[in-house]
């Protein structure tokens, strides 16, 4: 098992916690001086007032709830959005309301999940010539060319 290291910024910050023993992610809440109304369309940076260590090798995934989601339109706006093992500064939230009410954020109220995941790193090689690219079945097929 790995160890997410986690700095509160603030009292009233949020450890991130696992909500049931099969969840892969752990909710992320909002740690604010005061509400966020973000209405229809917008967007906002939301804080969570903790600072993180990921484990070495591991990102930060921050994605989206799904209860927001469905009940109001809300989610993280660059989903997944990424934590690089190195980042040290406070974790955020960029979140946006596809809904058609605005949509109030209190302190304490649970507004992404975080997963930690192994990364791998790729080695760059350049070819000289699209032929040596091994082909695949699927080609070059794009958007929508297996099917719906």
């Amino acid at each position: 098992m790995s160890t997410l290291r986690v700095y509160k910024m603030r009292p009233s910050a949020v450890i991130p916690r696992y909500e049931t023993s099969g969840a892969a992610g752990m909710d992320l809440a909002a740690c604010l001086d005061h509400p966020v109304l973000i209405a229809p369309g917008e967007s906002a940076r939301v804080p969570t007032g903790l600072k993180i260590e990921l484990p070495a090798g591991h990102e930060g995934q921050v994605r989206p709830r799904s209860g927001l989601a469905a009940r109001h339109g809300v989610t993280v706006l660059n989903a997944p959005g990424t934590i690089d093992e190195d980042y040290r500064g406070e974790v955020q939230v960029l979140l946006i309301n596809h809904g058609s009410a605005p949509f109030s954020i209190e302190s304490g109220d649970r507004i992404a999940q975080l997963i930690v995941a192994e990364v791998t790193r790729a080695e760059v090689e350049l070819v000289d010539a699209e032929a040596e690219l091994r082909g695949t079945e699927r080609g070059r097929g794009g958007f929508g060319s297996t099917g719906v």
